[in-house]
């Protein structure tokens, strides 16, 4: 094998490994403090990210969808959106329209289809980047703000808030585990091609092995949560008004808040004036 076969193939197996998906996770969930995005009042980034949720849906212009594409893309961009998120965004947008095109061709299909299949391309990818952008630009406890001040119920907006806080430590307990079981295992010989294909099948076998056993600890920890939530008052906080007012009072919309919607409206007239024009 050669020496730039061998680097693709560790760069590959690098990519995929445990330890990058953690520093991902953790950096997606907590790294993006610094970013401008973050700087965002979370409560201008919802009624922002509603309006990308909803609107192209309903709008068929390509020169609009473009625009409205590339805003996000700048956005994202600027959200410092880790690798692995961007990869799962490429590889979700294809499995819903990238294989119409192919399929569309493949069975006698013409460039007629191009148009409408680029239509729903644009409306899916600006969606899926205002999303991204909204909910990893932003660090869990802003998160939770921006849902209460949309009178999303406070346990749900407690839910979302948590679920980030707690997928580093599920992502290390399922490594500890596969740790654990690969120890205790004999992996087969990957020299041939049959080889890896027993090689392939193991992994698959101990990844659907480790399942029961971090379901098991979660709920283990779940009590101990639980009742740590109990002691600060969760269940009254989460449906007390005066509560609520407290948690988001130190909300201000300031000067980057201004500009930023300034900014989208500035770039959405000026694409939807080229889109009159033409």
């Amino acid at each position: 094998m050669s020496d730039e076969k061998k680097t693709a193939k560790e760069n590959i197996l690098e990519f995929i490994s445990m330890d990058n998906i953690k520093n991902q996770v953790m950096k997606n969930a907590y790294g993006n403090t610094d970013t401008p995005i973050a700087k965002i009042d979370p409560r201008v980034l919802m009624v922002w990210y509603l309006f990308f949720a909803i609107v192209p849906w309903f709008v068929n212009d390509v020169i609009f969808l473009l625009g409205a594409f590339f805003l996000v893309l700048f956005t994202t961009i600027q959200a410092k959106v880790t690798t692995l998120v961007i990869f799962l965004f490429a590889l979700g947008v294809f499995s819903q329209t990238g294989w119409l095109l192919i399929l569309t061709f493949v069975f006698g299909g013409d460039g007629s289809a191009i148009i409408p299949l680029l239509i729903l391309t644009l409306k899916v990818s600006t969606v899926s980047l205002a999303s991204i952008t909204v909910f990893s630009g932003m660090d869990p406890d802003n998160l939770a703000k921006g849902l209460m001040w949309m009178n999303f119920p406070g346990r749900m907006s407690f839910s979302i808030s948590y679920a980030y806080r707690i997928l580093p430590t599920l992502i290390s307990e399922f490594q500890n585990i596969l740790l654990s079981y690969r120890m205790r295992g004999l992996a087969p010989k990957s020299d041939t091609f049959k080889g890896k294909i027993k090689y392939v099948i193991y992994q698959i076998r101990i990844i659907m092995d480790s399942f029961y056993p971090l379901l098991l600890n979660t709920a283990k920890r779940s009590r101990t949560t639980v009742e740590a939530l109990e002691m600060k008052g969760y269940t009254y906080a989460s449906a007390d008004d005066n509560a609520k007012k407290l948690k988001l009072s130190t909300l201000k919309i300031g000067a980057n808040d201004l500009l930023f919607v300034t900014f989208s409206l500035l770039w959405l007239s000026i694409t939807n004036l080229i889109s009159t024009l033409i």
